[in-house]
């Protein structure tokens, strides 16, 4: 057997395969279908400071190799998961990480600050592809600035493992892995979606009430995979990659360019039990290629 820990920050993960934030709801969703303590984690989907009630539907619409969402992150806020959704959560036997996001840095600290304090959370992931309210519509994660100041603000006040989910919709995404690892980030993850788009020609209508949308699945995985192998060579902290992941083989690639872990989504909808099953494939990869750890082949296309 090969051995499939890996480390982030003070973490140490069983595997490197992770549920991705908005895929998996709170865990219980996919309980039936596999045993949560054979993956690395699970990212919780997307909390806010208040409660939202997200976008009017249609908000997901199916593409060639692919999806669109425009979900707009509903949940019922801070205060509801602490009293209902955290007492399940501290049960779980993996680590769980939740996925912070806000319309103003302001929320953004306050939601980070109370997070710190569950202690059954050993880390968030802190989502900047929101808009700044207070600066028109911005998003955090596609301006350099608005992400250090975001990102800074949050390190003052979480002392456990932060994780930074960063924007594809940027020229140069080093930029922002850079800022990233220098306002004190143990890890970031990317991609994010792809912003697209689907049309209807039949009503000669957009297929989601906001138009546009988030793009995951099979179609952006070249540019998930080229991306994490550019951070995985500009950043020394670890690198988790996600966009498009659906199976063990697809998960060794992002592993080979630089990715200490992976996270899977919206495999999950087609195969619920696709978390587990890549994991068994890493380890199988592993050991037919006579590989003791799965550390050995992290980031091995750069040393060849």
């Amino acid at each position: 057997m090969a051995d499939l820990r890996i480390k982030i920050g003070p973490m140490e993960f069983r595997n490197p395969v992770i549920l991705a934030s908005g895929t998996c709801g709170y865990g219980a969703e996919l309980e039936d279908f596999m045993d949560l303590s054979e993956l690395g984690g699970i990212i919780v989907k997307g909390t806010t400071l208040e409660p939202r009630e997200g976008n009017p539907y249609p908000r997901m619409a199916e593409t060639a190799s692919g999806m669109l969402n425009a979900v707009g992150l509903q949940n019922k806020g801070i205060d509801y998961f602490e009293k209902n959704i955290y007492p399940v959560l501290a049960k779980y036997d993996t680590h769980v990480i939740v996925n912070v996001n806000g319309n103003t840095i302001e929320e953004y600290v306050e939601l980070s600050r109370r997070l710190d304090l569950l202690t059954a959370i050993p880390a968030i992931e802190l989502n900047i592809s929101c808009p700044n309210v207070k600066k028109g519509g911005m998003i955090f994660g596609t301006n350099p600035a608005s992400a250090r100041e975001v990102i800074a603000a949050v390190r003052k006040v979480y002392h456990k493992t932060l994780i930074v989910k960063l924007s594809p919709n940027v020229t140069d995404i080093t930029e922002f892995a850079r800022i990233s690892e220098g306002e004190g980030a143990e890890a970031v993850s990317l991609v994010n979606t792809l912003l697209g788009m689907a049309i209807d020609a039949s009503t000669m209508k957009p297929k989601l009430s906001t138009v546009t949308g988030g793009l995951s699945g099979p179609a952006i995985k070249p540019v998930a995979l080229r991306m994490v192998w550019q951070v995985a060579r500009a950043v020394r902290i670890p690198v988790i990659g996600l966009g498009g992941i659906m199976n063990a083989e697809d998960a060794i690639e992002f592993i080979l360019a630089g990715a200490t872990a992976v996270q899977v989504g919206t495999v999950s909808f087609i195969n619920p039990r696709s978390g587990t099953e890549i994991v068994n494939g890493i380890e199988k990869y592993l050991v037919e290629k006579e590989f003791d750890s799965v550390s050995r082949i992290t980031g091995i296309i750069n040393r060849n």
